[in-house]
């Protein structure tokens, strides 16, 4: 059985037009009267939702697709990929409707943790078949980082489980195992699936520039000891302290380094680009800067504490990482490789999209900075409400004009 990666991205960009539903919904609820749904209920959806039906469901078809790529020698049986495909699929579908019906309960925790097994199976067959491959390409090791971060990050949630199992709540041990799961998923298997997909795109191979393989090194190791950024308000000991501060430090120095070499020796590929998706590549690129900026400004305590103790800081920050990162970097390759009709109305889309994403990412910074100084900004809810309506019926219009052939 073949695998055609055109067929499972057409489900990607369905399943992210049903996360900016469920955007659009929440931000409906904070200015109007909706009774029939519960706020928190569509909030765990949504996140869960967002997590597993479109970026890890997209991750996975494109590492899929890298494999079908490189097996230039025939060897790998692409079956198993479509059943983990459909298997995650169904698990995301009935946790979208689940949460809504039931908050935390009996079927949405079931599926939620077969969704975990789910991935455990995708982690084993991809690391099996990456030794079949006959491939100089660099990203192979990325990949199996990105994996190796998502199956660590699953012990988040079984401490989380336990907890509410055995009734044993502790404020502290509840978040620091929230901030652990979304930690390991944002930067460790979110962002090197997606660095391994953009160093293979521009060919980059274990031959070439030494600065891959060393910042490789040193984003994996930072990865792990940044854990701790996301619980300095924690009272941590003082080496720990000095271990975070100078994974942030090293991040922001390596990231430095990659992205003028990447720049440096792809220019001829960037320029070739067009326009729309070179302005796309631009924000991409100033806002992972901002990201790596933010987690060393969050290593000085005064800051760390006023960040975290600010809900709209947090929201803000999450929504830079997936919808300004993650998910525009995803739109990015899926246009750039053509696994969707790429035409007037669905670049368009893309672009109106992107557009949202801007002006969300904007809207949410200023409601978080007057946030610490306690200030009410006039009509913000109304706003963010107006942006969500974009991000829902441009990607929307996406869809109605996605399929090729």
């Amino acid at each position: 059985m073949s695998f055609k990666t055109t067929f499972w991205i057409r489900f990607s960009i369905f399943n992210l037009m049903l996360v900016a539903l469920l955007g659009l919904l929440m931000r409906y609820k904070i200015l109007f009267e909706f009774p029939l749904l519960d706020q928190k209920s569509v909030q765990h959806s949504h996140s869960h939702f967002a997590f597993a039906g479109w970026v890890t469901h997209t991750l996975m078809t494109l590492l899929i697709s890298f494999l079908q790529k490189h097996d230039t020698l025939n060897k790998i049986a692409f079956k198993k990929y479509n059943l983990v495909l459909i298997g995650n699929l169904i698990c995301s579908y009935v946790m979208l409707i689940s949460f809504i019906m039931q908050g935390y309960g009996a079927i949405s925790i079931t599926f939620s943790t077969l969704s975990i097994f789910v991935s455990y199976w995708f982690s084993y067959s991809f690391f099996k078949d990456c030794k079949q491959l006959e491939t100089t390409s660099i990203a192979t090791k990325w990949f199996k980082a990105a994996l190796f971060f998502n199956v660590i990050s699953s012990l988040g949630t079984f401490a989380l489980a336990y907890m509410m199992a055995t009734k044993n709540i502790h404020q502290n041990e509840y978040l620091a195992s929230i901030y652990y799961y979304l930690h390991f998923q944002y930067n460790g298997w979110f962002f090197f699936a997606c660095m391994g997909l953009l160093l293979d795109y521009l060919k980059v191979t274990s031959n070439s520039n030494r600065i891959y393989s060393q910042s490789f090194a040193w984003l994996f190791w930072s990865c792990i000891a940044g854990y701790f950024l996301s619980t300095l308000w924690l009272d941590l000991p003082l080496l720990i302290y000095i271990l975070t501060a100078i994974s942030a430090i090293v991040q922001v120095v390596i990231w430095y380094l990659l992205f003028k070499t990447i720049f440096k020796e792809n220019k001829s590929i960037i320029v070739t680009l067009p326009n729309y998706l070179k302005y796309l590549i631009a924000f991409i690129s100033f806002a992972l800067s901002a990201k790596f900026l933010l987690q060393l400004g969050s290593t000085v305590p005064a800051i760390s504490k006023l960040a975290f103790g600010f809900r709209p800081i947090v929201i803000a920050y999450l929504h830079l990482i997936l919808l300004a990162i993650i998910s525009l970097f995803l739109l990015f390759y899926i246009y750039v490789n053509d696994f969707i009709a790429v035409n007037k109305k669905t670049i368009l889309g893309l672009v109106l999209f992107s557009i949202g994403v801007v002006l969300n990412e904007v809207v949410l910074g200023i409601q978080g900075i007057a946030s610490l100084s306690y200030t009410l900004i006039p009509n913000i809810n109304e706003a963010l409400f107006v942006i969500a309506i974009l991000l829902y019926a441009s990607i929307l219009w996406t869809n109605l004009f996605a399929k090729k052939g």
